[in-house]
Order: structure tokens, then sequence, then C-alpha cells
């Protein structure tokens, strides 16, 4: 699938993208308990899109990468479109 195939709402999302940019990770309290969380910008030849990262993820990924998503959803929040891993997904940084 292609970013400029998203839409909210979608789910079982499989994805291949390029990470552009993270952003600083900041403390946030969940009803887990309390967690990190990072909003990366990601994209591929279609277009850009946001990723929320989480906890160990956001020490997994770095600038440059190409990360694989399987099993993703799409939220938005503020108005933008997100992809999100979530608790059944699965991310994994590929070797170009």
């Amino acid at each position: 699938m292609k970013v400029s195939e998203l839409r909210a709402g979608m789910k079982r999302i499989d994805l291949k993208v390029k990470v552009t940019d993270i952003g600083e990770p900041r403390d946030v309290n969940t009803k887990f308990g309390p967690a990190r969380v990072a909003t990366a910008t990601v994209g591929d030849d279609s277009g850009q899109t946001k990723l929320t990262l989480w906890n160990k993820d956001i020490d997994r990924v770095s600038v440059g990468d190409t990360l694989e998503i399987k099993n993703g959803y799409i939220s938005e929040f503020r108005g933008e479109l997100q992809v999100n891993v979530g608790q059944y997904g699965k991310m994994d940084v590929v070797k170009e």
C-alpha cells in the first residue's frame, strides 16, 4: 500500500516507508501507566504521513531508516493522518 492511499479508520495496513524526521520524545500518562511517545515523519514516493512511536520503538528507529509496518492502522490526530503499529502490528527496520 502507498501513503497516498491511506484514510482514517483503515486497519490491517502493510506499508513500507522511509523515516525523514523524528520529533523529540515526550513523557505521557496512559491508561496503562507512564510511557514515552514520539512522532516521526515517514513517506514513500506517493507522499508523507506521521508515524507514532512508543517506548522502545523510539530508540530502534533513526532518520533515513526504511521501515516495514505490518498489520498497522490509521488514525487521525489534530487533523493529520497517523500510522500506528498498535498491539497486534509489527514494525521492522529493513536493509535496502
